[in-house]
């Protein structure tokens, strides 16, 4: 996969953020999912496949990853 620019990233912020502004922020693309720390935005992403995301997502909502 080739890296993309996302310096004018279409991010969206998770509607579970903190109040002390701890959240992640995901941006779709073409061919990708990217995520980043909304604290950080200069700093790193994340990059998924769609495939990988939606499969992520799913353990997410199916509990997979509670401790």
């Amino acid at each position: 996969m080739i890296t993309p620019d996302l310096t004018n990233a279409p991010w969206r912020k998770s509607s579970y953020s903190s109040a002390q502004g701890q959240c992640v922020e995901v941006a779709s693309l073409p061919g990708a999912i990217a995520a980043r720390d909304s604290k950080d935005p200069k700093g790193p992403a994340l990059l998924f496949s769609p495939g990988a995301w939606h499969a992520f997502i799913g353990g997410v909502t199916g509990g997979k990853f509670r401790p």
